[in-house]
């Protein structure tokens, strides 16, 4: 009994259940945060606002604050009951054998079995509900009458006192019936929107799961590509160690040999000198006269010749050495050739950027290798030119791109504001359209302040990322119409990409102000 007491205070008094997410409004009522909202939203045609069970009035309307206190004491109401809502209900006059209730009557707050409920319904016409225990929720909390009305005004549910002498007199009232089929039909032609909505986001999630396999499936294809390059590179670093050890042995052998023949040769003349000493020493102990001066030649070859030694007198030239420089440049040549491979295989070529002085803006110094444009402070002495920027301190590139995939890289010595891109040749060479910026014939990434900018056609967008490092590489797809900027810290992070349909060949084109400078790295 205290059980079913405390349910009936920890329901709401608007959908007569438990409570979800309860709030409190101002006076001290709690109801689900649902059903005040709905109330609410449909007071505010009426234009004012009420309490459902004080009356309590609100001239604007009023803010709900969540209950956290109630919510966990129907939390732990629920926890502690928990086969409540299962646990079957029986016929109340069935005493001596229980038999499962098919309805309950709520003016008696009785529940009928089909044979009591069929002599129910020939005595009387109650209101009968399905099974349940919670009578005082289908009950006025005032007259303690049987809910039979709904007030749309007050979203509230009423008896017949509450309609005759209640807060509630003259308001329009609708049987809870035909409330209920009208909310139903509201509720009907909701769904009917959701529908459509739920098919769409299903959609969308299908395309997802498909884009996301497709995602899983490209990056399985490039571990395999990689893999493979990196086995097609590690047996072309095996081939150029090979080729530089076989170099290196080559050399070895050629001079081992010239040294083990030098050996040789010196092995035997020094076998004939000590056959000769031995020889020396022997007359050195003759004593008679005739004999030692008879010996008279025996000196004249006691020293051996150049020409038994090949004249170099036994020793090593400097030219019988290993010739490291000719080992590296084997080295280095298989290891160019690595790289070019490489790049062929990844299907784009790293082009020989240089820089055009005619096209250099008056205060835009040029390094004598054409690679690097600094701003400078001093007019340069260059011979008039029509294709020189006059109002801004740019330079084109000799090279153009009319196909095909490049790629470069670039370094800004990270002092004042320096723009990197592309450029078509007819871009203007003078007024506002002539800044990369400010038209719609370039394409640029900006760095300046400490952060990166996108510009194309005087539209600006600031990336979220700072920059880390000085070297930028950028990616040129011209059929594709992409082009890319990347900042080569570690890993790599791509900045930016721009989609367009090229219809000019492509010149590279810096901006440099304050000072900047700006280098292509080979």
């Amino acid at each position: 009994m205290a059980s079913a007491e405390l349910r009936d205070e920890l329901n709401c008094s608007i959908c007569l259940s438990l409570y979800t997410d309860p709030v409190s409004l101002r006076c001290g009522h709690n109801f689900c945060r649902s059903c005040i909202v709905s109330a609410l939203d449909a007071q505010e045609a009426a234009g004012g606002y009420s309490c459902p069970d004080c009356r309590a009035e609100y001239p604007e309307r009023p803010a709900l604050e969540k209950n956290r206190k109630l919510r966990n004491i129907v939390e732990r109401f629920s926890s502690t009951q928990p086969g409540m809502e299962e646990t079957r209900i029986f016929c109340t006059y069935c005493i001596k054998s229980p038999v499962p209730a098919v309805k309950s009557c709520v003016h008696c707050e009785n529940s009928l079995c089909d044979d009591h409920l069929t002599v129910h319904n020939k005595t009387m016409d109650h209101i009968l509900v399905d099974p349940t225990r919670s009578f005082g929720s289908k009950k006025c909390s005032h007259h303690k009458k049987v809910l039979e009305y709904y007030c749309p005004q007050d979203a509230a549910f009423l008896c017949v006192s509450c309609c005759l002498v209640g807060e509630h007199r003259g308001h329009q009232v609708e049987l809870l019936d035909e409330a209920s089929e009208k909310k139903k039909k509201e509720l009907r032609k909701y769904l009917d929107e959701l529908y459509p909505q739920k098919a769409d986001i299903q959609t969308r999630v299908q395309n997802l799961r498909d884009h996301k396999g497709k995602i899983q499936e490209k990056a399985s294809d490039e571990r395999k590509n990689v893999r493979k390059r990196f086995m097609d590179i590690k047996e072309q670093v095996e081939m150029a160690e090979n080729k530089a050890l076989s170099e290196v042995s080559r050399q070895e052998e050629k001079i081992l040999y010239q040294i083990s023949h030098l050996i040789k040769k010196l092995e035997i003349q020094e076998d004939e000198l000590s056959r000769k000493m031995c020889h020396v020493e022997e007359m050195c102990r003759v004593t008679e006269p005739i004999r030692i001066l008879q010996e008279r030649d025996i000196t004249m070859c006691s020293h051996g010749g150049d020409e038994d030694t090949g004249g170099d007198g036994g020793e090593v030239s400097s030219e019988e050495d290993l010739d490291e420089i000719l080992i590296s440049l084997t080295l280095h040549r298989a290891m160019r050739d690595i790289v070019t491979n490489v790049t062929s295989e990844l299907g784009f070529h790293v082009p020989d950027i240089l820089l055009d002085v005619d096209t250099a803006y008056e205060l835009v110094k040029i390094s004598e290798d054409l690679n690097t444009a600094t701003r400078s402070e001093e007019e340069q002495e260059r011979p008039e030119s029509p294709g020189r920027f006059v109002d801004h301190s740019q330079v084109l590139s000799r090279c153009v791109f009319s196909s095909g995939r490049h790629y470069w890289e670039v370094e800004w010595d990270q002092i004042g504001d320096c723009a990197i891109g592309l450029s078509y040749p007819s871009i203007e060479r003078e007024g506002d359209k002539s800044d990369i910026r400010y038209n719609d014939k370039s394409w640029c990434l900006d760095m300046c302040n400490g952060g990166y900018t996108v510009w194309h056609n005087s539209r600006e967008l600031t990336l979220s990322v700072k920059p880390t490092c000085p070297t930028l590489g950028v990616f040129l797809d011209y059929e594709a119409g992409c082009l890319s900027f990347y900042e080569l810290c570690d890993p790599i992070r791509h900045l930016h990409t721009f989609t367009a349909s090229f219809t000019e060949p492509l010149h590279v084109v810096f901006c440099v102000d304050d000072g900047a400078s700006v280098t292509i790295r080979s």
